[in-house]
């Protein structure tokens, strides 16, 4: 559980774990997975085949149902995930290596390089599926949803969210 007002949503044997940055101050306060304005992460899910409608951040736990779960790197809330320290990062990596052992998902998807980059020293980080798992699980960099990376449009997202989808579920 993360400390700061953002419960992780995670159960042993998942098929995905998204993990996020961090909270953002909105998600914090609520409680809820990317609630803040303009995140695009549940229609970037629906729309990439992960869900058969369009979740609110309140029905979060429906995720489970479906194999996938959510938790961040690190706890503590910031309007921006640029305000965090890379310290923070490597502060946190023990305890996320041991939180993702444990619950044991077949993959594991960072949102954004930022936190993959801080815990593994990795700089040259390319998007997609990385060739060495993290905590022994295979690994995706996905673009991060957030409403303030602009660097993606929704059909990037969707389409690297999609590849994700399809190389979890093939067939």
């Amino acid at each position: 559980m993360a400390s700061q007002g953002l419960r992780d949503l995670l159960a042993p044997g998942l098929a995905i774990v998204f993990c996020g940055i961090n909270p953002g101050q909105r998600a914090a306060a609520s409680g809820l997975h990317f609630e803040g304005r303009g995140n695009r992460f549940w229609r970037v899910l629906h729309l990439a085949g992960f869900t058969p409608v369009l979740l609110q951040p309140a029905q979060a736990p429906l995720l489970l149902q479906r194999g996938y779960g959510l938790t961040t790197a690190v706890d503590r809330p910031t309007a921006r995930a640029s305000q965090l320290a890379a310290h923070e990062f490597a502060a946190a990596t023990e305890a996320f290596t041991r939180k993702i052992a444990a619950c044991g998902p077949r993959r594991l998807a960072f949102l954004g390089k930022a936190a993959y980059a801080g815990m593994t020293g990795h700089r040259q980080i390319a998007w997609g599926r990385q060739p060495e798992p993290f905590a022994g699980i295979e690994t995706w960099i996905l673009p991060n949803p957030s409403g303030l990376n602009r660097a993606f449009s929704l059909d990037e997202l969707v389409a690297a969210y999609k590849a994700l989808r399809e190389a979890a579920s093939p067939g």
